[in-house]
């Protein structure tokens, strides 16, 4: 039976300040601490005047006809230090500093426990107030340990560039609304695999800024012997140093060709790489430089796959080091390189077979080791290649995996993108486990929708807002089950999510590079999302579903 489940359709930057209301607050407690001080300060004053007096009033002369005494009076050794750090002030109207699209839900998120009854909305250029809405207390967040409240001003639709600004709290940062203000980041997040190239010069005209010469060209040499050296050049960088990673590379690569299987019309052909204008999409292009050098990886005689390119520095000068030969690389190499053969088969037929091949390889590999893989990454691999196969073989082995699996663990992301590949393969599969798996993705993703909309920042970010990944990861799975049922529901909280990365947030930040008033760059230069390889890759799959429906609207 063929599965039939995927067929369904598918201004200013700088921070403003919010000082109406904080300054009433703000200068009562200048005017508090002043009164401190001088409590302490006065008693000082008069001391020191006391002692000034015994050298009587006609020694006392104008500014700039200063007389030199003889005898000084000695300091007091009191110095005062004016050494401190101003901490950052963060606004208690949070907003999508990027901003909202013109039909889309539109939700700022107040906090602080006595809040005015109404806030305001006001056009940045003309300081003129064009929309007044209501606050809605929600209530104590246990998470974030603060009171809540939502302004809703989802009815108010003219393009421009606003603020909010309450009594009391202030105002919140700058933000758009227009039809589609995600578009520029929507490319730049494709556009970030090219700045990650290694090996390769990026241009001026394309690059602008980040332009350079190609990077480690040297040849590599097996850490286990060195005397032994190979080429290894391309792949993406995964982090500052210009390490490459197997594992990481084909997780990005999985996301990413998940979002161009779904969500394929919203991924163009000019976002300003060197392959652009070729006919082929740029993000297929983008992929197809990663599984190039993932190919280099693999050992031609046993079909096993290396794990990283790691880059040692020294001085002014560096070597590469290929890392040792892991199970977890060469399943994931089986899994991703089947995955590419079968969507790039409409662009180049012999690539694609190559491509499977050295999947196959790589699988065989693993056979002699299957008491030390992962079963949901085996369970992932097998599903691919059976996709792209048909080869009954795999069929076999996926039904044995389905049914002997007492727990079928959707949120193990190897068992999720194996799932999907089983449910949209063309191949025959067995209904019964078919259900199954949807029945299972359906729970997962209606308890993920549920949480979400009872948590008062509309996400479930953890106090420390250090759970990007994970908020990731479930916007992937609620992707996938809003593609197959397409769920306005559903896309609302995809939204939620992405105002949530873009700043909607208990500590103001956008997390993606170039976004917002206040960039994750000024707090936490590791919490980006961009830079990550495998992050930034759910991130465009989350950000494709939402494309796709801002193009739906129009």
């Amino acid at each position: 039976m063929t599965s039939w489940l995927f067929t369904a359709s598918f201004a200013r930057i700088d921070r403003i300040g919010w000082a109406r209301g904080k300054k009433v607050n703000d200068k009562r407690k200048l005017m508090k601490r002043i009164n401190q001080y001088t409590q302490i300060i006065l008693p000082v004053l008069v001391a020191a005047l006391t002692l000034t007096a015994c050298a009587g009033i006609d020694n006392l002369t104008p500014a700039g006809n200063k007389i030199e005494q003889e005898n000084e009076m000695e300091s007091l050794g009191l110095t005062p230090e004016f050494d401190y750090e101003v901490p950052v002030s963060i606004p208690d109207i949070m907003v999508d500093q990027v901003g909202y699209a013109q039909n889309s839900s539109k939700i700022a998120i107040f906090r602080g426990e006595k809040l005015p009854d109404t806030y305001d909305l006001v056009d940045a250029d003309t300081e003129e107030v064009v929309y007044s809405g209501s606050i809605e207390a929600k209530g104590y967040n246990e998470v974030t340990q603060e009171n809540i409240s939502y302004g809703d001003f989802t009815d108010f639709k003219v393009p421009g560039t606003y603020y909010l600004q309450a009594d009391i709290i202030g105002q919140s940062y700058l933000f758009r609304i227009e039809e589609n203000p995600y578009a520029d980041i929507f490319a730049a997040i494709q556009k970030q695999y090219y700045f990650n190239r290694c090996c390769f010069t990026l241009s001026t005209s394309l690059a602008e800024a980040a332009a350079h010469n190609a990077c480690h060209t040297k040849t590599a040499q097996l850490k286990e012997d060195t005397a032994v050296q190979i080429d290894v050049p391309g792949g993406w960088h995964i982090d500052g140093n210009g390490n490459r990673d197997v594992a990481k590379g084909c997780q990005a690569v999985n996301s990413l060709l998940l979002a161009y299987e779904l969500y394929g019309s919203v991924f163009t052909d000019d976002i300003g790489i060197p392959e652009s204008g070729n006919g082929i999409p740029d993000i297929i292009d983008e992929v197809k430089y990663e599984i190039d050098w993932l190919l280099k990886l693999q050992d031609a005689t046993s079909g096993a796959v290396y794990s990283a390119v790691s880059v040692i520095e020294d001085n002014e000068s560096y070597s590469l080091y290929i890392e040792p030969v892991t199970v977890d690389a060469t399943i994931q190499f089986a899994a991703t390189l089947a995955k590419f053969s079968y969507l790039y088969q409409n662009y180049d037929r012999d690539f694609a077979t190559q491509c499977l091949r050295a999947s196959d390889k790589a699988y065989r590999y693993v056979e002699q080791y299957l008491d030390t893989v992962s079963k949901e990454a085996y369970f992932h691999a097998t599903a691919e290649l059976y996709r792209a196969s048909g080869n009954y073989s795999y069929r076999n082995a996926i039904h044995q995996y389905l049914n002997e699996e007492a727990v079928l663990d959707i949120e193990n992301e190897f068992f999720f993108w194996g799932c999907v590949t089983y449910l949209s393969t063309k191949q025959k599969v067995d209904l019964n486990l078919s259900e199954t798996v949807i029945l299972n993705l359906l729970r997962n993703v209606e308890k993920i929708s549920l949480d979400s909309k009872n948590s008062k920042y509309l996400t479930e970010g953890n106090r420390e807002q250090n759970n990007n990944h994970e908020l990731l990861q479930k916007m992937g799975r609620l992707t996938v089950v809003d593609h197959i049922i397409t769920n306005h529901e559903y896309m609302t909280v995809l939204e939620n999510h992405l105002h949530y990365f873009l700043g909607r947030n208990a500590e103001s930040i956008s997390y993606i590079d170039g976004a917002g008033s206040r960039n994750y760059k000024s707090v936490d230069e590791k919490s980006g999302i961009m830079k990550q390889v495998d992050l930034n890759a759910q991130f465009v799959l989350f950000m494709s579903a939402i494309q796709e429906n801002l193009t739906i609207e129009k």
